[in-house]
């Protein structure tokens, strides 16, 4: 079954500027949400549960101070999601687990508590899989019900495609946050590690970042800004670093082309629409170094063919006491997939993981290499368009490496495959996420869009 009704993106930042002459309130944008909500929840389940009357009042309080000139942040009466891994003082946390059916922890995250504080409109917590991982919960893709959203930020990407929030907070450890937005068409953002902090957010793992599904890249950024703004990055660490808005497109001189672990699995309709960026690009005079002209790049994707096992095992040994801790509780509630992955990671051992660790670090140094040389670098965010079934959330090859290297990607929606979205991602460099941003600001306005239909990015 298709839908009849495309999917289209409804940018916040592109409606403010109509707030303050009064044409246009928050409250107005958000019941246009909550119209979007009644049409597209029954059909994809991207909420686990909402907070309607909580949300209502917040806009009606937005659009007052937007009357009186006087808005919190530009995000000022934003609706956003919050991933149900991710803490909410008014509605539970359940983590795509019956373990936490009904949990509450009596307090907002720190990212939670920030979009608050800058204005934002909380509308509900959207599905995630099973603790994050790999298990689905049910989340359908806009673009075709038939078809997985990705995960693990399942009801976030959905949600946004949509329209019915502007931005919705995920998370990445693997590619959590890319290859949603990807597969569902809208905006994804991975920071570097470190970069938003994550106090009150369910994923430990030291590869883990809270991350931003959003209608546009000013979205994106704006979100992330005023969560640092409030409360940093994670404790010790500058957090996200750059201007107040949206970096100004630069056009990079010399890009790297990533083909991953997963090339061998590209689609081939995929590879045809990467293959015809590559070319846009160099038309318009940007160098683009592969691993067959460039060395450097060479040897980064020699060292990242095993990046998934080496994140995997990573995220194992850091996860493993949680994972012990729910299987000695309730072994029966568990997915056979999470129990597996507790099972596979059993055995390792401190000094097993202090030497992957070292392993790691190491392969960030020869990334970090690269930034003599090139820019950025891009690559697909999926070996192609969401496959169809709802019982596994997609190949996430094409994510690991920025999920490995700690640094910053994002993915834009630019792409058609098979009347489906697929995104191009920009891979940045450690704490220069602003950097990236001008590089895909760059590339989203110049190299040109193959299947603009697919954005619709109605402001509505």
């Amino acid at each position: 079954m298709t839908n009849h009704t495309k999917p289209a993106l409804r940018s916040y930042l592109a409606a403010t500027k109509n707030f303050a002459s009064g044409t246009r309130t928050p409250r107005q944008f958000l019941e246009q949400s909550l119209e979007l909500y009644d049409t597209w929840e029954p059909r994809i389940g991207a909420f686990v549960c909402t907070n309607l009357p909580a949300a209502r009042a917040a806009a009606e309080r937005s659009t007052e101070r937007w009357r009186a000139g006087k808005p919190r942040s530009r995000i000022d009466g934003m609706p956003v999601g919050i991933k149900d891994i991710i803490e909410t003082v008014d509605m539970p946390t359940e983590m795509g687990s019956p373990l936490f059916s009904g949990w509450r922890s009596a307090k907002d995250a720190a990212s939670v508590r920030a979009l608050r504080d800058a204005g934002a409109v909380i509308v509900g917590k959207t599905v995630t899989t099973e603790f994050a991982a790999s298990e689905p919960r049910g989340t359908r893709n806009p673009w075709n019900l038939e078809h997985t959203p990705g995960g693990s930020s399942s009801g976030s990407a959905a949600s946004v495609a949509v329209g019915i929030v502007s931005a919705a907070l995920g998370t990445q450890v693997i590619g959590s946050t890319i290859r949603p937005a990807s597969y569902c068409g809208c905006f994804g953002f991975k920071p570097s590690v470190n970069a938003l902090n994550r106090e009150g957010s369910h994923d430990y793992q030291s590869q883990s970042c809270t991350g931003i599904l959003g209608a546009s890249l000013a979205d994106l950024w704006q979100v992330a800004h005023e969560i640092v703004a409030r409360v940093g990055g994670d404790a010790g660490t500058p957090g996200l670093q750059g201007p107040d808005e949206l970096p100004l497109p630069r056009k990079p001189r010399s890009l790297a082309v990533l083909e991953t672990g997963g090339w061998d699995a590209v689609r081939v309709g995929a590879k045809q629409r990467f293959e015809e960026c590559v070319a846009r690009l160099k038309s318009t005079g940007v160098e683009v170094r592969t691993r067959h002209t460039d060395n450097n790049v060479a040897a980064l994707e020699a060292e990242l063919v095993n990046a998934a096992e080496l994140s995997h095992r990573c995220n194992g040994w850091e996860a493993r006491w949680f994972l012990r801790s729910m299987r000695d509780r309730d072994s029966g509630s568990l997915s056979r997939t999470l129990l597996e992955r507790a099972e596979k990671y059993e055995d390792l051992t401190l000094d097993q993981h202090r030497t992957d660790l070292r392993e790691r670090a190491r392969i960030r140094a020869v990334h970090a290499e690269l930034a003599s040389i090139c820019d950025a670098a891009i690559t697909l965010s999926a070996p192609g368009a969401a496959p169809q079934g709802l019982a596994s959330t997609g190949n996430p090859e094409f994510a690991v490496p920025a999920s490995l290297l700690g640094v910053p990607a994002l993915s834009l929606p630019l792409f058609e495959v098979d009347h489906m979205p697929l995104g191009l991602q920009v891979v940045g460099y450690f704490d220069r996420d602003a950097d990236a941003f001008a590089i895909a600001s760059w590339l989203e306005s110049s190299v040109g869009r193959t299947a603009s239909a697919l954005r619709g990015a109605a402001q509505s």
